[in-house]
């Protein structure tokens, strides 16, 4: 019972519902009993299986109902289908190596280790009842298991040989497998990729057998022969068999010629166990990547595709079966009859992988003849025509699985992807669709692509490497009504209409029947009631209602429907779509809800117990509507939703035709055709016709018009008036005055009523009845108004301004008061009002301007406006009433006008008729004066003290702070302001106006508006953030005053997100600038002071342990940008520290000599407070003083003079260390305070030359959207990376000799073994430790070889990969034995050097794309500011530099020009045509002619390359003057200037050069233009300007430019060695720096920001990291993991030494690796120092510099801290980021492997590689002899027969 009970889920909840009926039938009854005896199910969730520290790899299921298996690292699991665990067999760890053949004594195989057993291979053969694993230790054999029971082992080799080697040894290699049935025996299919070690010979497709006495051997057996297995990587995705073929579907490069991967699928007969069939054609998913899974369908073959640009997404493909064989037979086709040639000639299909086959051409009825092929026929075929399929659909990230399934005729997809999600589609046509999406394991976990579908085709397994589940096909069951169902779009799901629940087709019984089962891509609507007649009906009688139900399923004749009236039921009688049923009797209704007139049903359509429609149905009593409305029974009745008609004379409210006999009928207004009906025929009251108005204690008399009163003709009665008065109902006798027509008028008798009134007017309610209660309708609210003049009207003004309809008048008889006039006696009625009264005013001081708000309050202030519009003075001045504020006579609110300063005078109102009233008190006219303020700058988060001096500051009335959002007591710095006169303002206020964005006001708006304990100052006077117009804020804090002279204000604190735009002052209606009142100088908002703990290891929980006497440092940021040290207050306990010095990034405070007590708690806690910022940096502990224990006074007498000399000693050591320390303080203090010093000096001069550089950088962009940044090459960047130092074309062929040409061949043919022979793991390892070995072998030669095969290598660079990861993990296991942080520290290894290459190849496109826009950048603004200055051309010393060294200290005097240069229009360059361009070029007239002419072509050829530039010294500089005057300028001609053997170089200013000269570049017609020129072009072939420090001509001529180079004798230089003179010349050198500092800071501060968006991108701010870098980081975190280093030190160092200083840093020094630039002495000396800073701040250790540092190093002092913050999060964010998988690696790799194609360079690498190999001979074959596994590969012997072939040498073979 209950799995019927979870059969039909939908039962349940109507069957328990409160609205429907307990059915009379037996099933209904079980039904209703089912909960009670069984719990409901559970809802329907995917069963799991895990195992904890377990890697799951791969998937198998036996046939029929059957168990799963689960292949993991060192288990094999074996689960029931429920994923209940049944057995487990152990698998590993085993002693293993990959470089032995399985082996039985660990003596074979000494350097075997203990090894993970990660299954590669899992399949079932059902015929044997057998479970085959295959692992990756021992070369990837395999072995067999009882499917019964895992545990047991049936087969496995114990020596197997090199046949038996299955699946591949490597991890991420993959294999995949089939079992096939042949006649006799199963037969195993094992494709595998490229592996390793010693089954890299293994070939990629096998067939094995798996009984007889060589399981898994594949002798005999077809194999898929491979002529270079390195050529053809296959990457296999899937094997996939159907009834008559076996498909592998994989990814290879193909031959040499085919540079890039592309996607296949071959095929075999399943009965050819020879290969004789294989087919393969490649597969295309139109304009999408690489297959990445894949999966058969009915009749297709599905392939998930990567896409994208990354290739992070991915795309679903069908291929048609029927197509995808036609293309196979097509090519087998030709190749078997027409050589592989198309109709068309071209070659359409070939023999691949190498082999010497070809395609032949046989008897045109052979590929019938021979169907699954022959020893004969050819084979491999390859088609070359790809199959291509638009994708069905893509989803948003990579598909690592796919299943399919074909169920009730439709075609579905199961997709798993790299993020752990499972999405179901239905394939419909060409169009698929994800309707289901769900979350599978951990996210981010893969899919793995053993996705399988059990035997029923009910459940899915799902694999991750964490956990196996078990997933239903379809959730339908889940789905609990017919909307859901058919909204969840599953296309296995329908709503069984006469079931009532959601099924698979196959469950719903009539389903082949029309409307009995709906499915959602048919029937997108609900079986449902359309329409119900009648609408409603009453509850007294039963009736028919008749449903019209559309689609209605037919029943058999046995077999009925019937309807369900809550808990009646009614048989229905069915025709067609309509269905009649009869309603419940009144006894079977539940009674009405309470203040209701009807009630409500479900109406349910039955099928037995299962609801096919339903609607809601309502019964009405006509009874209870009058009930509803007792104010106008008639109204409500007859205007109802129901059909009810009023009966006037009985007044009852019926259903049915009319009323009783003899009595009239007004009917419901939904009746047609009759006139008598709706509200509008009620008897009725239509509204009062005097008075409304009526005042207390006069008797009134009220009159009512009544309508329809003919329905009481002939039926006299009497009639009274009701009035609902406070406390009581009072009745009032009335008459019936009949008027013409149907109306008439009521005359309710005359009263005087006296309620006590506490408000001015109260609303009667009144109504009319006829006869004994029977009341008449009221045709909306009616009600009389009741109002007594003296309430609200407490004087005459009130009196005399109420409303002239209510009469009231001011009488002065007895107690003057407010009466009705009628009330008052004759001569007692006051017709004019007393004198106005001035009771208070405020304020009593305003400014002369006028403008201010003056609050005058009183009695008798006028009746209305108009009164005191004109009536109003202060002091004799107009002030003018503000009408909104204005309250009748009791306040007037108005403005005052201009008036002289310091008048003052009494405030007057004068009302027209009577006297003025004048107040006692005096107004003065004055202004307020602010005199000054400090200080002028605080921190965002306010809390500096603000003082303001002034004089009456205290002028102007209340203006009211408010706080927002986020109230805080006033805070913020102290500033005083200085004036006259402040005393007379009431309030006055410092404000700022702020600019924020709307996600900060969004922010502010949300927070809770309660003070934060952030604001700990005293409450003495809230602060205000109000919002203004364009989304800006107020924010304000109140001033105190603290005389006429001085007011106190405190800065307002603001928000982080804010920018302030004005701050001003408020004193009542006056707005003072800040600027304005501090001289021009605005108030500065800096960012909040941060400061790190006392203790930077512990933390603020451990103490920092304190000395008595010793100055406490405090590091942080930003400590004095807006506070002074004497605003600063810090606390140890109850005691103070005195602050000392406050410098941007140090505190120092002295200590209280004594021990303070805690404030609160135990500890001593460290308290800096700074403005309204207050910090708690820990706890601190003071050190005491060691007490000396008691001690025999015998022993001190004997000791005392011992110890006396020995304290002596210790006390003098111990004060000269302290002075050393303490000097050191004080120096690096005083280093920090004089740097912060300089560099606001020169602020301004930073700000304004950044400027222009902006100016200058923002136009070199718009010429870079042109001609684009100058990158070199990739061929190009490679050989200046790989071979640094050496000139382009580093690698050329050799230049065959005479009589060479005949050894071209066997040389050539020797060097391609070389290359196939370094594809061997063993060779290539064993070489590299060979070379390294050799004492001979130098460090270069090192760096050269681990280049070489770089270049040789580059096409594989997966291979070269695996290959730096393994001498990586040795170079790691030598260096952790001696010190593991030296390990990279040098490049003293091939490996280091290989890892150099390995960074500098993967991160090419990262510097095109991302690091090469910044680097440029900085560049070409070095470039800039360095030209903005002369440059020594002989020294090299430049005015503008970073680097010291290279700074020209002495002052020389230049003027800049403007040269106009003649240029050809075309692509630049000189001409000597007559259409020339006029070019401004800027030039100095110190600069010598050849630095003229840099700078010319610089400006000529702007956006060309500098490889593609012409020389300078291949260039005449040409001066043109008038017409004929031509002259040709260089730097040495006999104008020279020659004194005392020092020669000056000519410069613009020795020609005598003017402003605004022509001159042009004309070519060198002879080399005889000077020294310069003939020593200058030879060394600088890329035009950089070498210092000349050597003589140059014969006899000691010296040149010189600017300044002449030092000269001294070397005699001198040998004397100056005494100590003094040393002291001397180190002072001297410090000194120079000092004084030329600012001209190093200025250039700094200059190029700051292109430093740091340089160093952003190569850290990767805010942008995804190369994954190359993600792959290094990782391993590296593995080679420390292997290793248990846990100091984090050692693998930072290890990160830094292997990208930032090994790549990043060469890149910045060296920028003409990557950019085809000039880079000059200069340009190079500044990178020397941005390079060096970045060294420094990849560094761990704290950077601290002092007097004796480099100035270099001083230059970046305070900037180094944040860079090291930069790389710590650089290397953290890398670390948290997702790992980057092998495939998505390789794939990089793969893309990168064929960017470096040059087959002569590649054979060049080959020949030089070989000489070193020539050189150590001998010792490398030693070698390979010596290596068992290399005996066996026989390498020795492959690398005599390449020596042989590459050197004619004849060795023993």
């Amino acid at each position: 019972m209950c799995h019927a009970a979870q059969e039909m889920p939908l039962l349940l909840p109507y069957a328990r519902g409160p609205e429907m009926a307990p059915r009379r039938l037996l099933g209904a009854r079980l039904l209703l009993m089912l909960p009670l005896l069984c719990p409901p199910p559970a809802p329907t969730r995917a069963h799991r299986f895990s195992a904890p520290n377990t890697t799951l790899h791969h998937l198998a299921l036996a046939p029929g109902q059957g168990a799963l298996y689960v292949g993991a690292v060192n288990r094999l699991f074996q689960l029931s289908p429920e994923l209940q665990l049944e057995s487990v067999a152990i698998t590993g760890p085993v002693l293993d190596s990959p470089d032995c053949v399985p082996f039985r004594d660990p003596a074979e195989c000494p350097q075997a280790r203990l090894t993970d057993n990660t299954n590669q291979l899992l399949l079932v053969s059902g015929r044997a009842r057998e479970l085959v694993a295959c692992g990756q230790v021992r070369q990837g054999v395999c072995e067999k298991r009882r499917l019964e029971d895992v545990a047991e082992l049936l087969y496995r080799a114990e020596d197997p040989g090199d046949g038996q080697f299955v699946a591949a040894n490597t991890l991420g290699v993959p294999t995949v497998g089939l079992v096939v049935s042949g006649p006799d025996q199963d037969l195993l299919l094992v494709a595998r990729g490229l592996a390793g070690k010693l089954s890299a010979g293994v070939p990629p497709l096998t067939v094995r057998q798996l009984a007889g006495p060589q399981p898994f051997s594949s002798e005999g057996l077809g194999r898929l022969v491979v002529g270079d297995l390195s050529d053809y990587n296959n990457s296999y995705v899937a094997a996939l068999a159907n009834a008559q073929s076996a498909y592998f579907v994989f990814r290879r490069r193909g031959d040499r010629a085919q540079a890039e991967y592309r996607s296949y699928v071959a095929r075999v007969c399943l009965r050819d166990a020879n290969l004789y069939s294989y087919v393969e054609v490649p597969l295309s998913c139109r304009g999408h990547g690489l297959v990445q899974a894949a999966a058969l369908a009915p009749g297709a073959l599905l392939g998930a595709f990567a896409a994208g640009l990354r290739g992070v997404q991915a795309a679903l493909c069908a291929f048609p079966l029927a197509e995808l064989d036609a293309s196979m037979e097509r090519a087998r086709r030709l190749c078997y009859t027409a050589g592989g040639r198309g109709p068309s000639g071209t070659e359409e299909a070939t023999v691949e992988y190498g082999v010497t086959s070809r395609c032949v051409t046989l008897p045109s009825d052979s590929p019938e003849s021979y169907p699954c092929g022959d020893e004969h026929t050819p084979s491999p075929i390859a088609g070359h025509q790809p199959v291509e399929a638009g994708p069905l659909l893509q989803l948003k990230h990579s598909i690592s699985a796919v299943a399919a399934l074909q169920a009730d005729g439709h075609t579905i997809a199961f997709l798993g992807d790299v993020r752990g999600q499972l999405h179901k589609v239905f394939l419909n046509g060409t169009q698929g669709q994800v309707y289901h999406s769900q979350q599978v394991g951990t996210p981010g976990s893969a899919i793995s692509p053993d996705l399988l579908v059990d035997s029923s085709g009910n459940h899915l397994y799902v694999l991750t490497s964490q956990q196996v589940a078990r997933v239903p096909v379809a959730a339908c069951p889940q789905l609990l009504d017919c909307s859901s169902c058919l909204q969840a779009q599953d296309p296995l799901c329908g709503w069984c209409v006469l079931q009532g629940r959601c099924t698979r087709k196959s469950q719903c019984r009539r389903a082949t029947q029309p409307n009995q089962w709906l499915w959602t891509y048919e029937d997108s609507l609900c079986l449902h009631i359309q329409n119900v007649l009648p609408a409603h009906h009453p509850r007294q009688e039963q009736g028919q209602v008749t449903l019209l139900v559309p689609r209605l399923p037919t029943l058999a004749m046995d077999e009925y429907f019937h309807c369900a009236f809550g808990n009646y039921d009614s048989l229905a009688h069915v025709e067609g779509p309509q269905v009649a049923c009869v309603t419940p009797p009144q006894d079977q209704l539940p009674l009405n809800p309470p203040g209701t007139d009807h009630i409500t049903l479900p109406l349910a359509l039955m099928f037995e117990d299962v609801p096919v429609a339903a609607t809601n149905f309502s019964f009405y009593d006509c009874s209870a509507v009058t009930a509803l409305e007792a104010a106008a029974p008639c109204r409500a009745c007859v205007g109802s939703l129901w059909r009810c008609h009023w009966c006037p004379q009985s007044s009852h409210c019926v259903y049915g035709e009319h009323c009783p006999e003899g009595e009239r009928t007004i009917y419901s207004t939904q009746e047609v055709d009759i006139q008598v009906r709706g509200p509008g025929a009620c008897p009725q009251v239509e509204g009062l016709v005097g008075p409304l108005l009526v005042p207390v204690g006069w008797e009134s008399r009220l009159a009512l018009r009544v309508q329809n009163l003919q329905h009481f003709q002939g039926l006299p009665a009497s009639y009274h008036c009701w009035l609902e008065l406070p406390g009581q109902l009072q009745r009032l006798p009335a008459s019936l005055e009949e008027v013409a027509g149907d109306s008439g008028l009521i005359h309710c008798q005359a009263q005087q009523f006296q309620p006590s009134m506490v408000q001015q007017e109260l609303p009667v309610p009144i109504y009319v009845t006829r006869g004994e209660g029977q009341r008449l309708d009221n045709a909306h609210s009616l009600h009389v108004t009741l109002y007594d003049c003296a309430v609200g009207h407490p004087d005459c003004s009130h009196c005399q301004a109420a409303n002239g309809s209510l009469g009231c008048l001011w009488c002065s008889h007895g107690q003057p008061a407010c009466r009705y006039g009628p009330l008052c006696p004759p001569g007692a009625v006051e017709p004019l009002c007393p004198t106005p009264r001035i009771e208070t005013v405020e304020p009593l001081t305003g400014p002369p301007e006028g403008g201010l708000v003056l609050t005058i309050q009183g009695s008798n202030l006028g009746r209305d406006f108009a009164d005191v519009q004109d009536a109003v003075s202060v002091a004799g001045w107009p002030c003018r009433p503000e009408p909104s504020l204005y309250r009748i006579s009791t306040r007037i609110v108005c403005v005052t006008s201009p008036a002289p300063n310091r008048t003052m005078g009494p405030i007057q109102v004068a009302i027209k008729g009577r006297p003025p009233g004048i107040s006692t008190q005096y107004f003065t006219y004055q202004d307020p004066v602010l005199l000054s303020l400090s200080p002028q700058r605080g921190p965002q988060a306010g809390g500096t003290q603000l003082t303001i001096h002034g004089q009456r500051l205290q002028t102007g009335g209340n203006i009211s702070a408010f706080v927002g959002s986020q109230p805080c007591p006033m805070g913020g710095r102290l500033i005083r302001v200085r004036g006259t006169g402040l005393d007379v303002v009431q309030q006055p206020l410092l404000s700022v106006w702020l600019e924020i964005s709307e996600r900060a006001a969004v922010k502010l708006q949300s927070q809770d508006p309660t003070p934060r304990s952030s604001c700990e100052a005293p409450a003495a006077a809230p602060q205000a953030c109000t919002q203004l117009e364009r989304g800006w804020l107020q924010c304000s804090s109140v001033c105190s005053i603290n005389s006429s002279t001085l007011l106190l204000c405190r800065s307002p604190a603001v928000p982080d997100t804010a920018s302030p735009r004005r701050v001003f002052f408020s004193l009542d209606n006056v707005h003072v600038d800040f600027a304005s009142a501090s001289g021009g100088q605005d108030f500065l908002y800096q960012p909040n002071p941060r400061l790190a703990p006392l203790h930077h290891e512990g933390g603020s929980t451990r103490p920092y342990r304190l000395k008595p006497g010793h100055i406490l440092d405090v590091e942080g940021e930003g400590l004095n940008l807006a506070i002074s040290k004497e605003e600063v207050r810090v606390h140890i306990g109850d005691s103070e520290c005195l602050v000392k010095t406050l410098t941007l990034t140090h505190l120092y405070c002295e200590p209280p000599p004594q021990v303070p007590q805690p404030s609160n708690g135990t500890l001593l806690q460290f308290v800096v407070q700074m403005g309204n910022v207050r910090l708690v940096l820990g706890p601190v502990q003071y050190e005491a003083e060691p007490v000396l224990s008691a001690f025999p006074v015998e022993a001190q007498v004997g000791l005392g003079v011992g110890a006396a000399l020995l304290i002596t000693a210790v006390l003098l050591l111990t004060l000269m260390y302290r002075h050393k320390s303490k000097q050191a303080m004080r120096d690096y203090q005083k280093v920090l305070m004089q740097l912060e010093n300089l560099e606001i000096g020169v602020g301004d001069q930073c700000r304004k030359e950044f400027t222009d550089l902006m100016t200058e950088m923002t136009d070199l962009s718009s010429d870079l959207e042109a001609s684009g940044i100058p990158f070199v090459d990739y061929r190009t960047y490679v050989e200046r990376v790989l071979f640094p130092g050496r000139n382009s074309g580093t690698l050329q062929p050799a230049v065959e000799g005479p009589g060479e040409e005949g050894r071209r061949a066997p040389v050539h043919q020797g060097l391609m073994q070389l290359s196939n022979l370094l594809n061997s793991k063993l060779f290539l390892l064993t070489l590299i430790h060979t070379l390294e070995g050799q004492p001979s072998f130098s460090q270069r030669d090192r760096c050269h070889v681990a280049s070489l095969l770089s270049l040789a290598l580059h096409s594989k660079l997966e291979y070269l990969t695996e290959i730096m990861r393994t001498l990586l993990s040795d170079l790691a296991s030598h260096y952790v034995r001696k010190n593991p942080k030296l390990m990279l520290r040098r490049t003293e290894t091939m490996a280091e050097k290989l890892l150099t290459n390995w960074v500098s190849i993967c991160l090419y496109a990262f510097l095109r794309e991302v690091a090469g826009e910044p680097m440029y950048m900085l560049l070409r603004a070095i470039q800039y500011q360095v030209d903005k200055g002369p440059v020594d051309a002989v020294t090299g010393k430049a005015k503008r530099t970073l680097n010291d060294s290279r700074l020209l200290r002495e002052d020389v005097e230049f003027r800049a020009l403007t040269l106009m240069v003649l240029a050809s229009p075309g692509p630049g360059g000189p001409s000597r045509s007559n259409t020339a361009l006029h070019i401004p070029t800027r030039v100095f007239d110190t600069d010598t002619i050849t630095q003229v002419k840099e700078k010319v072509l610089d400006q000529i050829y702007k956006g060309t390359p500098f490889s593609q530039r012409p020389s300078a010294h291949a260039l005449d500089l040409e001066w043109r003057s008038g017409l004929a005057g031509h002259l040709t300028l260089s730097d040495e001609d006999v104008t020279s200037v020659t004194q005392n053997r020092w020669k000056r170089l000519n410069t613009l200013q020795h020609y005598k050069v003017p402003d605004g000269a022509t001159v042009r570049l004309i070519p060198q017609l002879h080399n005889g233009g000077g020294i310069i020129s003939q020593s200058l072009a030879p060394s600088c072939p890329s035009g950089e300007n070498t210092p000349m420090l050597e003589d140059s001509e014969e006899g000691g001529v010296r040149l010189w430019h600017l300044v002449k180079a030092p000269e001294e004798p070397e005699a001198a230089k040998a004397r100056r060695s005494s100590l003094r003179d040393r002291e001397r010349e180190r002072a001297r050198a410090k000194a120079i720096p000092e004084i030329y500092l600012t001209r190093l800071l200025s250039m700094k501060g200059t190029l700051q920001k292109f430093v740091d968006d340089a160093f952003q991108a190569i850290l990767s701010v805010n942008r995804p990291v190369p994954i190359a870098v993600k792959y290094l980081f990782d391993f590296l975190d593995e080679l420390a993991e292997k290793h248990s280093i846990e100091d984090p030190e050692t693998l930072h160092i290890w990160k830094t030494n292997s990208l930032l200083l090994r790549f990043w840093v060469n890149t910045l020094k060296n920028p003409q690796l990557i950019f085809d630039v000039r880079v000059s002495d200069n340009v190079d000396a500044v990178l020397a120092v941005i390079a060096q800073t970045f060294m420094d701040s990849c560094t761990v250790s704290e950077h601290k510099v002092g007097r004796d540092s480099p100035v270099n190093k001083l230059l970046y002092a305070r900037e180094i801290p944040r860079y090291k913050q930069m790389v710590e999060r650089y290397y953290s964010d890398i670390r948290q980021s997702p790992p980057a998988s092998y495939q998505e690696m390789n794939s990089a790799l793969t893309e990168l492997s064929g960017n470096y194609t040059s087959a002569p360079h590649c054979l060049q690498a080959l020949q030089e590689l070989y000489t070193h190999i020539h050189r150590y001979y001998d010792q490398i074959i030693g070698a390979l002899e010596e290596d068992p596994v290399g005996q066996k590969m026989q390498l020795a012997c492959r690398l005599q027969q390449i020596a042989a072939l590459v050197e004619n040498k004849v060795t023993e073979l």
